[in-house]
């Protein structure tokens, strides 16, 4: 009797623990599809969002994770072969797509005020900017993000393995791309990738990933506040190439000189850059070398264009960490000032030290986004889940060994005509500043034979450019107008010809 009763309480206990986990992890292979409508560019838009998980299988067919998207199809169009398909990664690496999914490029963004900042209560609005229009949207989340995750047997090593490194991540991103193309009947469609901040190098390796090793080849790549892609800066470009961004946050805070400060920011950057190319970089160059007179004129210019001071400039041999500028620009009023967008202000136990005590600006995106998509899901999109939803989830240690994804970038261009790249950026990005992005597509393609097929846009904010209203509508014009310059005319064959 003893011994039956015991089966039964290890019966009951096994169920209740094997539910318990299917709770926490939910199916690997499920979705929810609900019908919607959005007013966009002044006309209605009605599509479907389906959202859930499709499965990353390993070599020998075993599902081992499942990835959370949210697939936006347009359902008034006839023939999907010619509807374009944005592929949507964010970046961390950690970061779900949450960002430009509820306040860029989606039918829906979150309630904030016209600058970004939040405001109560938080919530969804519908987006009159949203790219619905002229394409269908897929928002991926990598494995630890969002609601993504690896099956409950792995371990953190065979994850870090497989999961959580530059080369991994593009490898089982690209067969996930590969099976939504093919169970969504989407490979006669234009397709395009779009990244932002770690999600560029994301984009730009999983381009060539695609067209090499699965023979999917892409119209167009967007880099939106990109990392620097691989591509090396040395001691010497390391310092120099912050100068423009530095003149950008101080001319927002009014920190310049009277001369420079009464003239319109992208008046005055042009001629920060060629400083930067013309003289600072070689003055930097000679390192101990340099004349002391030309040392302090050298400081005296970086004072003009940074808000800083000459002695602080010369305290650091003409080398201003990124850091210790956020941290003095605004010191002798008490403030910091913001990493990924420096119009935000931020306020430390201490005006002493040499870094902000933490990132004004992102504190300020995860009060607002935070609560927002968490809503979204549930009262919008139908999706239930008792799983947290990471903002950033646990994907340390990340390799990034053998980040050549900026050269792999090029090379996917070189072997696709067809192929076009958009660069945008924040002028006030203190992370993956605008002269950096800039810098790389100089040195992606030293050919120049490539250049007509990439341009670069800017913004008056910061990284997620897209926050500030004005920028919202701009930037997703910029993407319409790419998205259209990059559909070859019908007939048009993907080939080089000679002149």
């Amino acid at each position: 009797m003893n011994i039956r009763l015991n089966k039964i309480i290890y019966l009951l206990f096994f169920i209740g623990t094997t539910v318990s986990a299917q709770q926490l992890n939910t199916a690997m292979d499920s979705t929810v599809t609900v019908e919607g409508r959005v007013n966009i560019k002044g006309k209605e838009v009605k599509y479907k969002a389906t959202t859930g998980k499709q499965p990353v299988w390993d070599d020998k067919g075993k599902i081992i994770a499942g990835l959370f998207f949210t697939y936006y199809q347009r359902t008034d169009v006839d023939n999907i072969a010619k509807r374009p398909l944005v592929i949507s990664f964010n970046g961390g690496p950690g970061s779900a797509s949450v960002w430009m999914h509820i306040a860029y490029t989606g039918p829906k963004i979150l309630n904030i005020d016209e600058e970004g900042y939040p405001v109560q209560p938080y919530g969804i609005k519908d987006n009159p900017n949203s790219i619905l229009d002229v394409a269908d949207i897929v928002y991926v989340n990598p494995v630890n993000t969002g609601y993504s995750r690896a099956i409950n047997e792995m371990d953190d090593k065979t994850k870090s393995e497989t999961f959580f490194g530059v080369k991994q991540d593009i490898k089982y991103l690209a067969t996930w791309i590969d099976n939504f193309v093919t169970r969504n009947n989407r490979w006669a469609s234009p397709k395009f990738l779009i990244g932002e901040s770690y999600g560029t190098p994301r984009v730009s390796g999983l381009s060539l990933e695609l067209q090499n090793s699965h023979w999917m080849y892409l119209n167009g790549v967007i880099l939106v506040s990109p990392t620097t892609l691989g591509i090396e800066r040395g001691a010497v470009a390391g310092a120099a190439n912050f100068l423009p961004y530095y003149t950008a946050a101080a001319w927002f805070h009014e920190q310049l000189p009277a001369d420079l400060q009464s003239k319109d920011l992208v008046e005055i950057l042009p001629e920060v850059e060629a400083y930067t190319i013309d003289v600072l970089t070689p003055a930097i160059s000679k390192g101990g070398y340099l004349p002391e007179s030309e040392k302090k004129q050298v400081a005296a210019t970086i004072a003009r264009y940074s808000g800083l001071s000459e002695k602080v400039i010369l305290e650091h041999n003409l080398r201003i960490p990124k850091t210790f500028f956020w941290k003095e620009l605004l010191r002798d009023e008490g403030y910091n000032i913001g990493r990924l967008d420096s119009r935000y202000l931020g306020i430390d136990e201490q005006t002493a030290g040499t870094r902000p005590d933490y990132a004004a600006e992102l504190t300020s995106w995860l009060h607002s986004f935070t609560p927002a998509i968490n809503h979204y899901f549930k009262n919008y999109l139908n999706y239930h889940t008792d799983i947290k939803y990471n903002m950033f989830g646990p994907v340390r240690p990340w390799d990034r060994s053998n980040n050549t994804t900026g050269y792999d970038l090029r090379q996917a261009m070189a072997q696709n005509p067809y192929l076009n790249v958009l660069v945008q950026s924040g002028y006030y990005d203190g992370g993956t500043d605008y002269f950096n992005a800039k810098y790389n597509m100089w040195q992606m393609d030293p050919s120049g034979k490539l250049k007509d097929r990439m341009e670069w846009k800017g913004y008056r904010s910061g990284h997620m450019m897209y926050l500030r209203n004005e920028d919202l509508q701009t930037a997703n014009d910029d993407l319409r107008e790419f998205i259209a310059k990059s559909l070859p005319a019908e007939g048009m064959p993907a080939k080089y010809s000679r002149k």
